[in-house]
Formats: structure tokens, C-alpha cells, sequence
């Protein structure tokens, strides 16, 4: 960044979601008790998987892991909103601001290739379930979660460098409840073309990437599930993807509309309620989009409370 954006005013400031004193309280309930179901759902996703034996699978590995991402990415921006919400803070460094960029285009974008992941362990399941073991492997398994968050911490390193070279000399005050690429771009005193077309590029690439992964993982699984004969097979077969199905059109719905189009149609109110769903209601509903659907983390939450009880009754 060059000298203006540190001598003058060394911060942004976040203009936040409303200016009523009375809406404020009422999203910083909703937003806390939203956070409070994100932490506990996800937690209790990845201990329930780590703690019965027969989740031990790479469908419930990637789980995991998108489980860990969702509660990071909320933890990145809902504290902050929070504070925004119930004080008068609404400052926030240039450190600080670029710091939550790097972390939710790192964590998003990882989130992106996890998907894309589970998406072709289901392909693998249903379509060559003889070789299931031997093509999802462990070193599998492990070189997909890796690629997935290099590829996020590249769009994140990129982005934050793009946006680091330009300068803030007028106006620093965002019209978000967080430090998004968009709203910083709209800042710039410079030109922002280049830095606008490489982030489109990268952000672009990565969601159309991930989503053909998806979209031809389900179309050959479709293909495979219109081939079974009995219509239990077929449900149970189409059963295994459906929860992965509503997560991924959630995730990529609010995506796609948020962020593949130029900074120039970015719309305040629009944009904000998208962006308070992908960030902070998302992450809450993945616990439930994965749990409440799956017969098998039914079965291993009473496996796991049936396990504590013997464990109290011999203590």
C-alpha cells in the first residue's frame, strides 16, 4: 500500500448493516445465538466423527474438514460484526481489515475444492464402489484436503496483494459489515482494473473449477442411479448425496451471485444479505444439512451417548 493509505488515516471504517439503534439490537441477539448454534453444531460434528469408530470414512474425513472451515470462517467475521453492532467501534486497521480478507478468501475458497472433494467420493461410492477402498485411500483422501488449501491460501495470497497495491487516499469507509474484495475495491483512488480483472480471473475460476468437478461427479451419478432397477437401490443410492446436494446449491447459490460480476453492480442491500448468509446463517445450517438428513450420524450420536453412559454406570 503506499504512503497515503498509513499517514492520513491508518484505518477503514465499516459502516455496518443498518444505522437503527433498535435493528442493531435485535441482529446482535439473532447473530449471537446464530454463532452460539454455528460453534456447537459444528463442534459437535467433527468430535461425533471423531469419536465413533465407524465414521472413520473419507466422506466423514472431508466433513470434517468443512466442518472446521465453516466454524472458521464465521469466527473471521461474526465477532467483529458483533462488536460493530453493540458499540460504537466501528473502526477496524488496515492490518486488521486485509488480515480477515486473507483468512475468509482462504478459508471460502478451500471450502469451494472440499466440496468439490465430497462431491467425487459420492462419484467414487455409487459409480465404482468395488474400488471405493482402493481409489479413496488415506493418501488420497489427504492429497485432496492438501490441494484444497493450497488453492485457497493462492486466491487468498493474490487477492490481498491485488488490493494491497492500490491506494486509499479519499474516502475509507466500507459499505459492509466486513472487509470484503468488492467494497474495498469501490475505495481505490487508483485504477483498479488490473486488480479487478486477476481477482475475477481467480475468484472465477475457482467456483466455475470446483463446480464442474460437482456438476459431472452428479451427472454420472445420476446416470448410475437411473441404471438401478429397484426403486429402494435408487433411494438409497440417491439418499448418500442428498444432504451434499442441498449444502453445495446453498453455498454456490449465494456465491455466484455475489461474486462473479464486476464490482461496479455491487449493490448494497442485495449484496449485504447474501453476504450475512454465506458468512454468518450457512455455517449454521451445514451441521443440520448433514446431520438431520444422514441416517449414519443419527446412528453414531446414540452410539456415542450409549457409550458415555456404560462408561458413567462402570465408573
Amino acid at each position: 500500500m503506499s504512503a497515503c493509505n498509513h499517514t492520513n488515516e491508518p484505518e477503514f471504517t465499516l459502516v455496518g448493516l443498518t444505522d437503527s439503534k433498535e435493528i442493531q439490537l435485535v441482529l446482535s441477539v439473532l447473530f449471537l445465538l446464530i454463532y452460539m448454534l454455528t460453534v456447537l453444531g459444528n463442534i459437535g460434528m467433527i468430535l461425533i466423527i471423531h469419536l465413533d469408530v465407524q465414521l472413520h470414512t473419507p466422506m466423514y474425513f472431508f466433513l470434517t474438514h468443512l466442518s472446521f472451515l465453516d466454524l472458521s470462517y464465521s469466527t473471521v467475521i461474526t465477532p467483529k460484526t458483533l462488536q460493530n453492532l453493540l458499540t460504537s467501534i466501528k473502526n477496524i486497521s488496515f492490518m486488521g481489515c486485509f488480515t480477515q480478507l486473507y483468512f475468509f478468501v482462504l478459508l471460502a475458497a478451500s471450502e469451494c475444492f472440499i466440496l468439490s472433494s465430497m462431491a467425487y467420493d459420492r462419484y467414487v461410492a455409487i459409480c465404482n464402489p468395488l474400488h471405493y477402498p482402493v481409489i479413496m485411500s488415506p493418501r488420497r483422501s489427504y492429497a485432496l484436503i492438501t490441494v484444497s488449501y493450497m488453492i485457497g491460501v493462492l486466491d487468498s495470497s493474490v487477492t490481498v496483494f491485488c488490493l494491497s497495491t492500490l491506494d486509499f487516499c479519499n474516502s475509507k469507509v466500507i459499505h459492509h459489515f466486513f472487509c470484503d474484495t468488492f467494497p474495498i475495491l469501490a475505495l481505490s483512488c487508483s485504477d483498479t482494473y488490473n486488480a479487478e480483472a486477476t481477482i475475477f480471473v481467480l475468484a472465477g475460476s475457482t467456483l466455475l473449477l470446483s463446480l464442474i468437478t460437482i456438476s459431472s461427479s452428479y451427472v454420472s451419478i445420476l446416470s448410475t442411479i437411473l441404471k438401478i432397477n429397484s426403486s429402494s437401490g435408487k433411494h438409497k443410492a440417491f439418499s448418500t448425496c442428498a444432504s451434499h446436494l442441498i449444502g453445495v446449491t446453498v453455498f454456490y447459490g449465494t456465491m455466484i451471485f455475489t461474486y462473479l460480476k464486476p464490482s461496479t453492480s455491487y449493490s448494497l442491500g442485495k449484496d449485504q444479505v447474501a453476504s450475512v448468509f454465506y458468512t454468518i446463517v450457512i455455517p449454521m445450517l451445514n451441521p443440520l444439512i448433514y446431520s438431520l438428513r444422514n441416517k449414519e450420524v443419527k446412528s453414531a450420536v446414540v452410539r456415542v451417548m450409549k457409550k458415555r453412559e456404560c462408561t458413567q454406570k462402570l465408573k
